[in-house]
């Protein structure tokens, strides 16, 4: 539902969680029009004391450029699997300081909160990050807020890389990617490409 608020302002309510659908949207940084693509990837769960991360899960990881860590103050487990989820995060981008955005879904919902919302300040703040409370259903200016954020850091990034990185054009990502021949095509690439991993 955060993506999809996001790429067309509207709330979905009933919207198909784990759908792992693929959406794409311009947004203006910094004076300059650029296309992005936003994967809406599955949850995760604990198993056994570690996350239950599927290898396409995996794949998206490492193909982004920035993440979205997604949990609800209505759900306190949820709350737990961020710390987790985040240094999985980094274990899959070792040395590579991929921004990650902290949103705190559901602040329309405080009567029945299990979360404060200081607590996920505290740990976006331990961890590094940036946090965003939004409430998808009620707000769309906060939503595209943490996005925009997240795309500007993207976008800061590749201009002060190598001139292969930066911002040409858009190469659609593969249904079904294979990692080498990702690689191959982005080398080129060019728009900034930024997923969402939901925790709830």
């Amino acid at each position: 539902a955060l993506v999809v608020r996001f790429r067309t302002r509207r709330f979905i309510g009933d919207y198909e969680r784990n759908a792992g659908n693929l959406y794409s949207r311009h947004i203006q940084i910094d004076g300059e029009m650029l296309a992005i693509q936003v994967q809406d990837t599955p949850g995760v769960q604990i198993h056994e004391h570690n996350l239950d991360c599927n290898e396409q899960l995996n794949r998206c990881i490492r193909w982004a450029d920035a993440l979205v860590i997604v949990f609800s103050i209505t759900d306190y487990k949820s709350y737990e699997l961020l710390s987790h989820l985040y240094h999985h995060v980094r274990q899959l981008h070792p040395g590579n300081a991929v921004p990650v955005v902290i949103v705190a879904n559901k602040a329309d919902l405080l009567h029945i909160k299990e979360v404060e919302p200081q607590h996920g300040l505290q740990l976006a703040n331990m961890l590094g990050c940036t946090f965003y409370e939004v409430s998808v259903s009620e707000n769309y200016n906060d939503v595209f807020n943490a996005f925009h954020l997240l795309c500007k850091e993207v976008s800061k990034q590749q201009t002060t890389s190598t001139p292969e990185r930066r911002r040409t054009s858009l190469i659609p990502r593969p249904k079904s990617p294979n990692m080498q021949d990702l690689k191959r095509r982005f080398k080129q690439a060019l728009s900034a490409k930024v997923r969402t991993v939901t925790s709830v």
